[in-house]
C-alpha cells in the first residue's frame, strides 16, 4: 500500500510540474549600465537579449527590478514608434503584457546600474 502511495505521489508531482514548464520559463536577469537601452525580445534571433518561448502569440511578461535603481520598460510594435514605457521601481514587479509582434526594451538613466529579473507566461484568455 505505500508503495502505491509512492507511485501515486511521484506521478501526480511530473504531472503537476509538466503544467507550471508550459505556461513560464525560467528566470532571466540583467545588469543594464547607465543610459543603456537594451534590446530583450522582438527583434528576432541574433538580436534579443532573452527568448520568448511565446514568440508569435501575446503573452504577459514579469518585470522585477533586483537593483537599487528605477528603470523603464517600453514596448512597441515593430517598426513603429508607437511606444509603452512604464517604470518599475527598485524592490517591485510590474506585469506587462507583450502583445504578437511587439518588441521589449528595457531603459535606465545615467544614475548606475540597474538590475532585473524577467520571466515570460503565456497570457490566459
Amino acid at each position: 500500500m505505500t508503495i502505491h502511495k509512492l507511485v501515486t505521489t511521484l506521478l501526480l508531482c511530473g504531472v503537476i510540474s509538466l503544467f507550471s514548464v508550459e505556461d513560464t520559463t525560467a528566470q532571466v536577469e540583467f545588469e543594464l549600465k547607465p543610459s543603456q537601452s537594451m534590446s530583450i525580445t522582438g527583434k528576432g534571433p541574433g538580436q534579443d537579449a532573452a527568448n520568448n518561448p511565446f514568440e508569435g502569440e501575446d503573452c504577459l511578461v514579469l518585470v522585477e527590478n533586483i537593483g537599487n535603481l528605477r528603470f523603464a520598460v517600453r514596448t512597441q510594435q515593430k517598426g513603429q514608434n508607437n511606444l509603452k514605457t512604464q517604470d518599475v521601481d527598485p524592490g517591485t514587479t510590474e506585469t506587462i503584457h507583450l502583445p504578437k509582434g511587439y518588441e521589449l526594451y528595457l531603459d535606465t538613466t545615467d544614475e548606475g546600474t540597474a538590475k532585473a529579473r524577467l520571466s515570460f507566461r503565456r497570457k490566459k484568455e
